[in-house]
């Protein structure tokens, strides 16, 4: 049969094997089918050398062949080839290539494959799945009998343990991805197969139930085992239907239509993606569970620890080698606030690193015992309010407890939020990872060796009293995510009820409630507002009312922020941050500066910085003579003295003066352009930052009583390996050159979207509305981001001669929250107003997406 001919043959059986699958859908059965079809079609190739054997390794040898997964092919020899063998091994392999088949091939002897998988154990274990296909099966059972001895199950067990530990590592740990890898990610299929090869390299089966008859699982284990199983392998299959190609990414391209496929729906405040992957990270979960228990027993029986009595720890728990033991196996269900209590003491005694297997499976078989009357019991309420007071261990606990379930039990409104995605564009983790994430970033404000993170957090950390009223803060601020509503509102009425069913003292329970409710204020005012303006840190302190809640609003805004994605914390938020918490303690602590008072103040300090490069105090003054009180308001005295420094002796230049330099905070760099004022300025500067790929975070926008611009901005690269300083005479000749430019103002560059915006927009947003002084216009707008926005938005401002006073450019991970202020005779018309809306409207909503993965264009 030719090539061709059978190459259409799979193709058409393939498709037929699809087709059965989607109308009713049986994974193991299609694995299997798939698997018999390809054993066939490679049978019907000719080009075998005499004496050799052609044999199917790993998945493929399993019999488990995904609809897109490689072929992995061993061809065995009795020799090493020779020319002629060579020639043939080299049509053999092609005929298969050209019928279509993705092939992965080696080509060894028994001596090679034994060499091999001495030093690779993952040699070792795709020849423990080799599988007979054709040829000599004489050579593949000297293959199997000489590989025995090599794979030593302990020796194995440890390697493969190692290699599940480095795995999982690449994956931070969690099974909790927004795009997680179904086969290589913590509780993926991966987890299952390395338990399947260690029982297999030692003798205890093939199968879960074999397992069961080795005592290393209970047969309700068993069949949790097979259903995780079944449904990720369901999955995978259709993630392979779907994207065309090997995909095991349950990424944002293919989320939605694999929910449609699976049968869920919308709701109201739930999208059918979120409501299938929540489903995805219980299994995921489950896995993990089963997987951490099964190493444990398996370790047990072939690399046992040297014979000892464990030691008593209480009369309910003892110690066996680094792990802790129930006295009895039913302690569990007979004392169910024992539950909680194991968790206290692995947190109270170091020396501790986890639980033995048999108790890891009675906590989990008891975890139903967390009750309402568990729940309205005082001693377990003071085992939890102990839990979160420790030095040590509180986060990877908590972790735990949530892996196993219980956290989620005992907080039932926590447990709503396990495995909840977040399509907000900057957030990077399900709600409940991010809640714990946030806790961790708390808890690191507490170790010095960790001080150089965030000096001023660690020591604000370090004099805060009852600090682990601010792990409930963290526990709670985002609990009620996705019910619709405001969720710091909902969130406040689940502290307050946790307060009080704790016993928290009043001062406590006012600080929770007061941080859950008010726990994006701090945030919205560093990045929408002006902090630097006195009236506003005034407002601010006003809702402070109390240093310790600034403290605490200030240390929980940080982890916050930390804690969404690593994208979206930078020194420039950082230094927001800072700035205001330090101004509005000043005002708290009765230290405030009047307006006149604080101006006074920086222009004395920017003087004596100009004093420092050896400049007169006369130099300063035609300068600043040309610029009115809200320039000395907006800037601080470094940027004043620097902007002096360059401009004292060019203050009527006719040249456009660019200068830059490292941002003072260390990332990214500053860049001031002083130039005589002309229309679409601020479109011109932009469209040139956007041409050289730099996004601008921060713009200071000041027009001097002559008539000149006075700009300053803070841009950033688009990678943490930006090497700014090199670029800084680059871009001070290249912008001073588009500032002098007559050209009309070029396109917007576009680029790709990320898929999260493409597949997951959010709805954009514009508002126009006078300040609170009348003076301009606050312009904000929210929108998905992606290349080129910014300079649109420039374009439309100019086209209307709107005249822009200042700038704070906010990007969240994918979303864009920027605050303008700005000016303009279109303003005062409600006609002009509503034209320049609809326009930024159209500016800021993704163009046509393309068609997503796996759907055909129409």
């Amino acid at each position: 049969m030719s090539a061709a001919t059978l190459r259409e043959q799979v193709a058409a059986e393939r498709a037929a094997l699809r087709a059965a699958y989607l109308a009713r859908p049986q994974p193991r059965a299609l694995l299997k089918a798939h698997a018999q079809l390809i054993d066939r079609t490679v049978k019907a190739v000719p080009g075998l050398p005499a004496g050799a054997a052609l044999v199917a390794t790993g998945g493929y040898g399993r019999g488990e062949l995904y609809p897109c997964s490689d072929i992995d092919l061993l061809v065995l020899l009795a020799h090493e080839p020779q020319s002629a063998e060579r020639e043939s091994l080299e049509r053999l392999i092609g005929t298969l290539w050209d019928i279509g088949l993705e092939i992965g091939h080696s080509v060894r002897t028994v001596e090679g494959c034994i060499s091999a998988a001495a030093d690779d154990v993952t040699v070792r274990t795709t020849l423990l799945e080799a599988r007979f296909l054709a040829g000599s099966r004489a050579l593949l059972r000297r293959l199997e009998q000489t590989l025995a001895p090599i794979l030593e199950p302990a020796a194995f067990f440890k390697a493969k343990k190692l290699e599940q530990d480095q795995r999982h590592a690449k994956h931070q740990d969690s099974p909790y991805s927004l795009e997680p890898n179904i086969k290589e990610a913590p509780g993926g299929l991966r987890d299952l197969q390395v338990i399947q090869w260690i029982a297999r390299a030692a003798g205890l089966g093939r199968r879960w139930s074999d397992l069961v008859a080795q005592g290393m699982i209970e047969e309700d284990e068993a069949r949790s085992l097979a259903r995780h199983e079944v449904l990720l392998q369901d999955l995978r299959i259709r993630l392979h239907y779907l994207a065309g190609r090997r995909e095991d990414r349950l990424v944002f391209d293919v989320q939605t239509a694999l929910a449609t496929q699976l049968g869920y729906a919308d709701s109201a405040h739930r999208r059918a993606s979120e409501a299938m992957m929540q489903r995805y990270y219980q299994t995921a979960k489950g896995v993990t569970q089963l997987n951490t228990i099964l190493l444990q027993n398996l370790g047990a029986r072939l690399v046992p620890e040297p014979s000892a009595a464990p030691q008593p720890l209480n009369e309910r728990f003892r110690v066996r080698g680094e792990l802790l033991e129930t006295a009895s196996e039913d302690l569990f269900e007979r004392e169910p606030l024992a539950i909680l209590e194991s968790f206290l003491l692995l947190m109270q005694h170091q020396q501790l690193r986890g639980m033995t297997a048999p108790t890891l499976r009675a906590l989990y078989r008891a975890r139903g015992r967390i009750n309402a009357g568990f729940r309205a019991d005082p001693l377990a309420r003071l085992l939890f309010l102990q839990c979160l007071q420790q030095p040590r261990g509180i986060v990877h606990e908590l972790r735990r407890m949530n892996q196993y379930g219980i956290l989620g039990r005992y907080l039932t409104e926590f447990g709503r939020i396990v495995g909840q995605m977040q399509h907000d564009l900057f957030h990077v983790y399900t709600v409940d990872q991010h809640i714990l994430m946030v806790v961790r970033n708390l808890r690191r404000f507490t170790m010095q060796e960790l001080a150089h993170e965030f000096p001023l957090c660690t020591e604000l950390m370090s004099g805060f009293e009852r600090r682990w009223v601010l792990y409930i803060a963290a526990l709670y601020h985002d609990i009620a995510k996705g019910r619709g509503g405001d969720h710091s509102h909902l969130g406040l009425r689940d502290v307050r009820a946790f307060a009080r069913r704790h016993g928290l003292a009043a001062d406590d329970r006012e600080l929770v409630e007061f941080l859950v409710e008010n726990h994006l204020a701090m945030s919205h005012v560093a990045q929408k507002q002006d902090v630097y303006d006195p009236e506003v840190v005034q407002a601010f302190a006003d809702k402070m009312k109390t240093e310790r809640r600034l403290v605490a609003l200030y240390l929980l805004t940080v982890a916050d922020v930390r804690g969404t994605s690593p994208k979206v914390w930078n020194a420039w938020k950082g230094k927001l941050l800072e700035d205001l918490y330090r101004a509005t303690r000043r005002v708290l602590t009765g230290e405030p500066l009047a307006r006149d008072a604080a101006l006074a103040e920086k222009q004395a300090e920017a003087a004596r910085l100009l004093r420092l490069y050896a400049l007169s105090d006369g130099v300063k003054d035609r300068l600043w003579a040309s610029l009115d009180i809200t320039y000395f308001l907006r800037h601080d005295a470094q940027e004043i003295a620097w902007h002096t420094r360059n401009l004292h002796y060019r203050v009527e230049s006719e040249r456009p003066v660019v200068k830059a330099r490292l941002a003072p905070f260390g990332e990214g760099l500053q860049v001031m352009i002083y130039t005589k004022d002309r229309e679409a300025l601020f479109a011109r500067i932009s469209g040139y930052f956007d041409r050289a790929g730099y996004n601008i975070v921060e713009a200071k926008v000041h027009t001097t009583r002559n008539g000149y611009a006075l700009d300053t901005f803070l841009v950033m690269g688009s990678g943490p390996g930006a090497h700014y300083r090199d670029l800084i005479s680059m871009i001070e000749a290249g912008l001073a050159e588009e500032v002098s430019s007559g050209a009309a103002l070029a396109p917007p560059r576009g680029g790709r979207l990320s898929r999260r915006v493409r597949h997951f927009p959010i709805s954009p947003a514009v508002d126009i509305r006078p300040d609170e002084r009348g003076a301009y216009h606050v312009l904000s707008l929210v929108a998905s981001d992606r290349p080129g926005l910014l300079y649109g938005i420039a374009r439309i401002l100019a086209r209307h001669h709107i005249n822009l006073q200042t700038a704070r450019i906010n990007t969240l991970g994918d979303r864009v929250e920027d605050v303008l202020l700005v000016s303009g005779d279109a303003l005062s018309a409600p006609k002009s107003v509503l034209q320049l809306e609809q326009e930024l409207l159209a500016e800021l909503s993704l163009p046509a997406a393309a068609p997503a993965l796996g759907t055909a264009p129409r």
